[in-house]
């Protein structure tokens, strides 16, 4: 009988999905999107004060997507190695959510080029080490709930930022005479939800720890198994034509700009933005709770295929001058579908096919690929669209997108 008592609080913590882990993961989340997008959002505009050009943000984000990337992978390892996560996890969190205040002190390229690069390598270390916690939270059958909770509440944080970013600017401008001074108080700011991420992960999640893994690097890389490897594969692909959503509210710019004017144009194309997280957050946790219900891999192809959809939708805009704000909002709504179903359930199958001996490996390679993707995305997309045509770059994406959907819906 006293067997029997001790036991069950423990099992009914692992049948129950949304479980003190998960929602510590979920609001941690939350703050650190929310510091994180306060400062992306208004992060060109500094940079148009301080007279640096397109070019340099181009760097910058080029710089810290490579960072992050191979971070990415040694953390993973290193957590199976160690045989626990939540330090490094918190460490990750604590670095990003400080270093954008860094920004704050910038007069030129280098200082924002170093915060960047530290934010996101604190994203690197963290990322692939919180999705196994999660995974380790909650029983199988309930993973795509649990990814899809936490995407939800990572968007929330993406729709609180640009919005708290933007105010807080308008509101600032008129009561300071050096221009940069709003920005840079705005930068400091973020340090309250950015650290706020940190101590919520401190808190709140209670690690479940593993054995410590015997294998080496390059010994827990072959031994991920060949299925894992095909979707990757899948991943990958499609990844390398998933340009940056920022393309995307350049291309809203450029479409609206001859019927509304640059400065009105470049408004409504942030609130399309806006509305683009506001559908990523809307989709993430039904989608998640429907593939516990009809597996992964078809729904996760559809996701890939709205991405399609989206960038031949643009081309299309482009080709035939359509600049109606509906058509627009329909194609970032196209787009939020797709990131949500990529952000919830890419890491869900990444739980179903690894073990958790070796699964923080697994969420670093994936993290790996998938900036890899990115990168080769951005720069690929970016160049079609200055040498040849904007219809160019969207063509490209589309056919990356459809042949990344392709591989994923053969993968079992």
């Amino acid at each position: 009988m006293k067997q029997t008592l001790q036991s069950a609080p423990k099992s009914s913590l692992r049948d129950s999905w949304l479980n003190r882990n998960v929602a510590g993961m979920g609001i941690t989340s939350l703050l650190s999107d929310a510091s994180h997008e306060m400062a992306t959002a208004i992060l060109p505009g500094f940079l148009a004060v301080l007279g640096l050009s397109p070019a340099a943000l181009g760097l910058i984000e080029g710089v810290a997507d490579s960072t992050s990337s191979f971070v990415k992978l040694a953390s993973g390892w290193l957590s199976d190695r160690l045989g626990h996560r939540k330090p490094m996890t918190v460490g990750g969190y604590f670095l990003t959510g400080a270093s954008k205040a860094l920004f704050a002190f910038a007069y030129g390229l280098p200082l924002l080029l170093v915060g960047r690069t530290l934010a996101w390598f604190g994203r690197g270390l963290r990322g692939p080490l919180r999705d196994a916690m999660l995974a380790d939270s909650v029983p199988p059958e309930h993973r795509g709930k649990a990814f899809g909770f936490h995407r939800a509440g990572d968007t929330v944080g993406a729709i609180i930022g640009p919005l708290l970013g933007v105010w807080l600017l308008a509101y600032f401008h008129p009561r300071t005479v050096d221009p940069s001074q709003p920005f840079r108080i705005i930068f400091l700011l973020t340090l309250i939800p950015g650290l706020g991420a940190g101590i919520a992960l401190a808190a709140l999640v209670r690690e479940k720890r593993g054995a410590p893994s015997q294998l080496k690097f390059w010994t827990t890389i072959r031994a991920l198994p060949p299925p894992f490897w095909r979707f990757l594969c899948g991943v990958g692909i499609f990844g390398m034509g998933d340009f940056a959503r920022t393309l995307m509210i350049l291309a809203a710019t450029q479409l609206l700009t001859p019927r509304y004017g640059l400065q009105h144009a470049a408004e409504i194309a942030g609130l399309l933005y806006v509305s683009h997280n506001v559908f990523y957050a809307a989709y993430s946790y039904p989608v998640g709770a429907l593939s516990d219900r009809l597996g992964r891999r078809g729904l996760l192809s559809l996701g890939y295929v709205a991405g399609v959809l989206a960038s031949l939708g643009f081309l299309a805009a482009f080709l035939w001058k359509l600049d109606v704000i509906i058509y627009l909002l329909a194609l970032f709504g196209l787009g939020g579908f797709s990131m949500a179903v990529e952000d919830a359930l890419e890491g869900a199958m990444t739980a179903d096919f690894i073990g958790n001996e070796v699964r923080g490996t697994a969420y670093g390679v994936l993290g790996t690929v998938n900036g890899v993707g990115d990168l080769v995305a951005s720069i690929v997309v970016g160049a079609l669209w200055t040498a040849v045509s904007p219809v160019s770059a969207f063509a490209y994406a589309a056919i990356l997108m459809g042949l990344g959907g392709m591989v994923i819906y053969r993968v079992r």
